[in-house]
């Protein structure tokens, strides 16, 4: 029950960049909510952490190396509120997606622990997810080669922060936080060098 309600949470980030792509609210409005979702999620990591709020739903949620560490949800806030604050239109709404969508099939098809890389299989299958996520937005911005290019690498940047968790000064750095700082930062390079 856990996993399944974790990957469907992780897959309803989804709706928030819908909300732009269906023209429910403008960038701006979108950047608010982003805004918004992230410092929620900080007020109610610092209550968890220091206060020791201890609500069902955090048991549920939150993995074991979760415990006394920021939990997924406040760094996929976080990630994705960094995505629609420093990137372009284009280039964020890729990569939430691919933090929103491909992380969880790829958590389906098969897990690692830290410091651990998942499958080829598992890495190569969220890599063409994210090619295909990615495309519809960069194809566009540069002319074909280019986007398919800059898609191509953004969703290895988000493969690889999938495929593997590192453990950086005791702290693991959760593919929530880095699927889209990866990702994003690939494309815009692309983007910037073409």
């Amino acid at each position: 029950m856990s996993e399944l309600a974790r990957r469907l949470v992780h897959a309803s980030g989804a709706g928030l960049p819908a909300l732009y792509l269906l023209s429910v609210i403008d960038w701006a409005g979108l950047q608010l909510l982003l805004v918004a979702f992230a410092a929620g999620a900080v007020v109610l990591e610092i209550l968890r952490l220091s206060v020791g709020l201890d609500w069902t739903i955090y048991d549920r949620l939150t993995r074991e190396y979760e415990q006394d560490n920021p939990a997924g949800y406040a760094l996929y806030a976080i990630s994705m509120a960094f995505a629609g604050l420093v990137f372009p239109p284009p280039v964020a709404v890729a990569g939430m997606l691919m933090l929103a969508l491909a992380d969880p099939v790829s958590g389906v098809l098969g897990s690692a622990g830290v410091r651990e890389w998942k499958s080829p299989p598992v890495v190569f299958a969220t890599f063409g997810l994210c090619f295909c996520l990615a495309v519809p937005f960069t194809v566009g911005v540069r002319g074909p080669a280019v986007g398919a290019l800059a898609a191509a690498v953004g969703a290895a940047g988000a493969a690889v922060a999938d495929g593997y968790k590192p453990r950086i000064a005791g702290v693991v750095i959760d593919d929530n936080a880095s699927i889209p700082v990866l990702a994003c930062g690939s494309i815009a390079l692309v983007f910037a060098l073409a």
